[in-house]
């Protein structure tokens, strides 16, 4: 089965589907500790890099969605990844069964609302083309992912453990008013 992967254009951004020669850059990103410090707070070997990229690329194929490089207007390089996945990380039915979306951006791009734009943009396409709940898991000391999640529309859903540290589970029953 093969499925197209959709471009999403906004003012400063182009969503696009990853492509081979991204992964040097993406490999980059997830080796950087204030990238990873509010996901496992280890910087990422490439040969797990190349399995996550792997990932993002399959999961379009079987789910018909996924995750996008973010790629800033006449900027060379991907600036991070958005979109959405199934982690099936054990965490119970009201969360592994639901889309997850997650979003990371490199540090050269923080602060200057290329988050909430990619993020937006994603999920102006989830909610035309796919619909229904999301769930996301967020660090509770990562206040720029708290503060783009409550704009998007998310609540708490419950605490959790994962991978030994304390996370907060959301949840988007559907988009905000």
């Amino acid at each position: 089965m093969s499925r197209s992967i959709p471009t999403i254009n906004t003012h400063r951004l182009t969503l696009r589907g990853m492509r081979a020669e991204d992964f040097n850059r993406f490999a980059e990103i997830w080796a950087t500790p204030e990238v990873v410090q509010y996901i496992d707070g280890t910087p990422w070997p490439r040969s797990k890099a190349w399995a996550a990229f792997l990932r993002h690329a399959g999961h379009w194929q079987i789910t018909g969605f996924g995750q996008w490089a973010i790629m800033r207007h006449r900027a060379p390089e991907m600036s991070g990844q958005v979109g959405f996945f199934f982690a099936k990380r054990d965490l119970g039915e009201d969360f592994d069964d639901v889309p997850e979306a997650g979003w990371v951006l490199s540090p050269d791009a923080h602060g200057q609302g290329y988050g909430i734009e990619a993020v937006s943009a994603a999920h102006d396409w989830f909610d035309r083309v796919v619909t229904g709940r999301l769930v996301c898991l967020i660090d509770p000391r990562n206040t720029r992912s708290i503060k783009i999640a409550e704009e998007m529309g998310y609540k708490v859903l419950r605490e959790a453990t994962v991978d030994g540290g304390a996370v907060t589970l959301y949840e988007r029953n559907s988009p905000p008013q």
